[in-house]
């Protein structure tokens, strides 16, 4: 079974068939992380498509290597970029779909994170308030900018940054 990085190298020969098979393999997981992002099914179903059309067309632009990272966290910039781009059109046409933050159980990357960094992390990582965990998971996990949080959160830049600054003061309190 080829990798997904290679799918993606043959996508940009023009490969339908490794499109196919990538689309199979990926949409399933990129349509949860962006309903994580966003409960409107309307903006998901748009951002999923743009987000694999973008991919046809750009998949050569994926080098594989160490800038680039894996291939399923390319497409899951292609797709937070999609994202963006549409809270920021519903927003200007005043139609702000409705974001979702997930509090009830903490997504795989959390969990995955917390195992591979300790048990004092984790801790203070928990001891955190909601919103202080929700900027670090989306800047830190996610790789959004601080606009791009402040557009997915709803709420102004500079809250995004205090709310990163209060978080990293907390854990270094927490761990030394």
């Amino acid at each position: 079974m080829l990798r997904e990085e290679e799918l993606l190298r043959r996508v940009a020969r023009g490969d339908r068939r490794a499109f196919d098979e990538l689309y199979r393999r990926t949409s399933p997981w990129l349509l949860a992380r962006l309903r994580r992002r966003c409960a409107d099914d309307d903006v998901v179903a748009d951002v999923l498509q743009d987000t694999y059309v973008a991919v046809w067309r750009a998949a050569g632009t994926f080098l594989g290597g160490a800038a680039d990272g894996s291939a399923v966290g390319w497409l899951w910039t292609v797709a937070a970029h999609r994202l963006i781009d549409a809270l920021r059109r519903r927003a200007r046409q005043g139609r702000a779909p409705r974001l979702t933050v997930e509090t009830t159980a903490a997504p795989a990357e959390d969990v995955a994170l917390a195992d591979s960094i300790g048990h004092e992390l984790e801790q203070a990582l928990a001891a955190l308030p909601e919103e202080q965990r929700v900027v670090l998971r989306t800047m830190v996990l996610d790789g959004f900018s601080v606009r791009e949080t402040a557009v997915l959160l709803g709420v102004p830049e500079g809250t995004v940054k205090t709310r990163a600054r209060r978080a990293r003061i907390a854990l270094r309190e927490a761990l030394s």
